[in-house]
């Protein structure tokens, strides 16, 4: 029987590296990192943080995207969502013929137009228990680029449910890889979740537990959460045992304070001895989102005048950065170089944490004396993003790179 899964790839990754790397790789970026992540050009002296952009997960879901296109050049290629949460990748999919599937309302799928004879791509993010049946119900080639780290939450929740612990999921309930992480829990006929997105929601959920005063009622609190929880979810029987998770592109000292205070909840409600019975948490933070909040937590022991944070306006972990980096120095959270006006020298940048945020514009946005700037990207954003937004950034400055010459090493 001919194979119709894919994980691992096709084996194509030497014939489409030179391709990737002329489309992703830039020789600036790469000069700043072999200069110790500092640099100065002009009057400004630029500080990268020592881990950003690609990670390991999204390397691996674009270099399968490339090699599926390669081994099937003639067939019909379609992706659930978006590959990752960067326009420019995403256009570049849909440049190599790759159409996309986006859901409707409801977060549903169209898959009525897929044949057995066609391709499709799972993203980094995953899909659904549900979608991922009823792809394989098809029978079209399913080539799977899920993130290991994504893989390793479901195998949690997915234990959860199966011994009677409700995941509860710190994450977003819009986001892609959030209700993908949910629906594991629906490999069991009794599976149940709830979703938080912070720890004002955490708190709410901690205060039931623990039956405090002035706590929701159970009626408001089905109410509150009824878009965050698996259906039927009832608080007096579904919070009795407890299981912590994560979506892992989250703030992880915050999925790490809220299963601490979910803990305590446990404890205040049923004791210790008890709690350790009823409550369940396991590492589910992302090595690659962790690794990059804390390059972004080291660089502002000595904060930039001015920080420049790269990627995606609804990737998440690049939201994330964004905010971290507004506690400590003025930052602007642009979605690509272009943001950057030549002409004009404005700045068009996303002030908010809220995907749904509105742009601003701004004029008068670079310090007029030297500077030093910080740079950082979301792990979705390519190196030659970053290079080509230091270069706009530099020529609005007066400051030219001539790079014949400036990417030469130290």
């Amino acid at each position: 029987m001919e194979q119709t899964y894919f994980r691992k790839g096709f084996g194509l990754k030497r014939e489409v590296k030179p391709l990737i790397d002329a489309e992703y790789h830039s020789a600036l970026v790469d000069r700043i990192r072999a200069r110790g992540y500092r640099d100065v050009f002009g009057d400004v002296t630029v500080r990268l943080a020592q881990e950003f952009g690609f990670c390991y997960g999204v390397d691996r879901a674009v270099d399968y995207a490339y090699e599926t296109r390669h081994k099937f050049p003639d067939k019909r290629i379609f992706l659930v969502g978006e590959i990752i949460h960067n326009p420019f990748v995403n256009h570049r999919m849909q440049d190599m013929g790759i159409q996309f599937l986006y859901p409707d309302e409801s977060a549903a799928f169209d898959f009525s137009g897929i044949t057995p004879e066609d391709v499709v791509l799972l993203p980094a993010f995953g899909v659904t228990v549900e979608d991922f049946e009823r792809l394989k119900g098809i029978g079209c080639v399913l080539v799977d680029t899920t993130c290991g780290s994504v893989l390793h939450v479901w195998k949690r929740v997915d234990g959860y449910a199966k011994d009677g612990f409700t995941a509860l999921i710190h994450g977003k309930y819009t986001h892609e890889e959030s209700r993908a992480t949910a629906s594991q829990v629906y490999r069991h006929p009794a599976g149940k979740y709830l979703m938080v997105r912070d720890m004002e929601e955490a708190d709410l959920v901690c205060d039931y537990i623990a039956e405090r005063p002035g706590r929701m009622t159970r009626d408001d609190f089905v109410e509150h959460f009824e878009m965050k929880s698996s259906p039927n979810f009832d608080p007096d029987r579904d919070l009795a045992h407890i299981g912590v998770a994560n979506q892992t592109t989250m703030l992880a000292n915050e999925s790490l304070a809220i299963g601490a205070k979910v803990r305590a909840a446990m404890v205040e409600a049923h004791g210790e001895e008890a709690a350790g019975e009823l409550f369940r948490s396991f590492g589910t933070i992302c090595s690659a989102t962790q690794e990059r909040q804390d390059a972004v937590l080291e660089l502002m022991q000595e904060p930039p005048d001015l920080m420049i944070v790269i990627g995606g306006y609804n990737s998440s972990n690049t939201n994330h950065l964004a905010h971290m980096c507004q506690e400590y120095t003025p930052t602007f959270h642009i979605e690509d170089a272009v943001c950057l006006d030549l002409e004009t020298g404005t700045i068009r940048h996303k002030p908010e944490l809220s995907p749904d945020a509105k742009e601003h514009f701004d004029s008068d946005w670079m310090p007029k004396q030297p500077f030093t700037l910080g740079i950082t990207a979301g792990a979705s954003t390519p190196n030659n993003k970053i290079g080509e937004t230091l270069v706009r950034l530099l020529k609005i400055r007066g400051v030219e790179i001539d790079l014949s010459t400036a990417l030469e090493p130290a």
